[in-house]
């Protein structure tokens, strides 16, 4: 998505990333996984918020 990037904190990234896998694709942050919360999640293309704070706003 434009006007974001990764999270610049490689652990952190790394662990959610290992998430991501761990759940097949799906936001670790969330309770359900569905069509919705494939990664990146709907909310944060339709809103631009990451709750995993994976990616981050370019400042």
């Amino acid at each position: 998505m434009k006007g974001y990037r990764l999270n610049p904190d490689l652990d952190y990234v790394n662990k959610i990333i290992n998430g991501v896998e761990k759940k097949n694709g799906h936001c670790p942050c969330r309770l359900v996984a569905d069509e919705s919360t494939l990664c990146p999640c709907d909310e944060f293309i339709h809103s631009g918020e990451c709750k995993c704070k994976l990616f981050i706003p370019i400042d």
